[in-house]
């Protein structure tokens, strides 16, 4: 079996699936406990990522730049960067986007945090997902928002329960301004919003003046044919706010990814205080990636992600039906996740302790609503950071601990 990381890292004891004793210690957000198999963090397989390609973008950028890679960049980003991802997202989101709907951010967190900033106020109420990405209610949370989940079933969102749900806040003299979901791929559950309930959706948001932000991560690991069409393409400007982010096809260190919004909101955005203080986030990172994209190193490196991806994903899954075949286990058509459900009566929550001793690791589904009391049958299973040989091990190891806590 090949060792699960091929990276060295600083010591550091780690809590499961949780923060570090010393925050200060680690070179690294992750590393391996001994013994386990960790199928809970999302993170990208350290192999995959492109050292060698990157250091020849980052030359290539300080050489064509000079100093000007090294000063305070323009506020909504440098311009190289800008009009490739213009020309890229053309493709890649199915959608045209002007130079002036794109705003360079720190990744889709930050771009999160930046629009909930001027969308949210206080005792808000913002709809989330259920199920969707649990560390966004954090974020959420930091403007005083209250979050609320919206009706869901197999499918994803149900717009027309949502839009009732809608209706009765504002009867009860709640502020709605903000949705936040992962309709493409999605965080924990890899599903995609099917494209009529997508169309539903944004005529929703026109008659409510409700502000979708789309976290759009996973659109480009798309492993069974193209992803479908973003709400950000399907809506009218002003209804939909895009997060993207190179920190899953490219690297997370790098901090780095966009908004889309209409241009009234970039320049909302270009105003905030630390923008008009220290520039442009990330500048030199950011000319970095404009050469990584213009010299074709971009689409090829994301070509072979979806292929090794794809793979892993397939590895997990057989791995899971062999050893765990109680589990019930849809098939993603891309993204970095599998959503399983246990055997009733057994639940998340029963199942860790086994599953820990069994030296296998998982997501309990319950962190990902936004109440924390759905989905306690259910586990996040993330195929993204270990060697498919790794991942067959992970699932016999699961499937033991399945075995241990189902009634005999």
């Amino acid at each position: 079996m090949n060792p699960p990381f091929e990276i060295r890292a600083s010591a550091i004891r780690r809590r499961p699936y949780g923060g570090s004793v010393d925050i200060h210690q680690a070179k690294i957000q992750y590393v391996s406990r001994p013994g386990i198999l960790d199928l809970a963090w999302g993170h990208p397989r350290p192999g995959l990522l492109p050292v060698e390609q990157w250091l020849d973008a980052a030359g290539g950028a300080l050489r064509s730049h000079g100093w000007q890679a090294l000063t305070y960049g323009a506020a909504a980003g440098p311009r190289p960067l800008v009009e490739w991802l213009t020309g890229h997202l053309a493709e890649a989101a199915d959608g045209g986007t002007r130079t002036s709907e794109i705003f360079v951010s720190n990744g889709a967190s930050h771009g999160l945090a930046l629009a909930a900033e001027l969308l949210v106020k206080p005792g808000d109420v913002v709809l989330v997902d259920s199920p969707t990405y649990h560390l966004a209610f954090g974020t959420l949370r930091d403007r005083g928002a209250e979050l609320v989940g919206v009706p869901a079933d197999a499918e994803g969102m149900d717009v027309a329960a949502t839009a009732e749900l809608i209706g009765r806040l504002a009867r009860g003299g709640r502020r709605v301004p903000m949705l936040y979901l992962v309709p493409t791929f999605a965080n924990p559950t890899g599903r995609c919003l099917p494209r009529q309930r997508r169309v539903e959706l944004v005529e929703l948001a026109a008659r409510t003046a409700l502000t979708i932000v789309e976290d759009d991560t996973y659109r480009e690991l798309a492993y069974e044919g193209a992803a479908p069409p973003s709400l950000w393409s399907l809506g009218e400007r002003g209804t939909v706010v895009r997060l993207g982010t190179f920190a899953k096809t490219v690297a997370p260190g790098l901090r780095l990814g966009w908004i889309n919004a209409d241009a009234a909101f970039v320049r909302r955005l270009t105003g905030l205080g630390y923008i008009t203080s220290g520039g442009g986030v990330n500048h030199t990172t950011a000319l970095s990636m404009a050469a990584f994209g213009a010299s074709g190193a971009y689409l090829s490196h994301v070509a072979d992600l979806r292929r090794h991806y794809a793979a892993q994903r397939d590895a997990l899954l057989a791995g899971l039906r062999e050893s765990a075949p109680d589990l019930r286990v849809s098939t993603p058509d891309g993204g970095w996740f599998l959503w399983a459900e246990l055997p009733p009566p057994l639940t998340a929550g029963e199942l860790a302790p086994a599953a820990e001793a069994n030296g296998v690791a998982f997501v309990p589904g319950s962190r990902f609503f936004a109440d924390g009391t759905g989905g306690r049958s259910h586990l996040r299973l993330s195929f993204s950071m270990l060697a498919a040989d790794d991942l067959a091990e992970a699932a016999a190891r699961l499937g033991r601990a399945v075995a241990q806590c189902s009634p005999s």
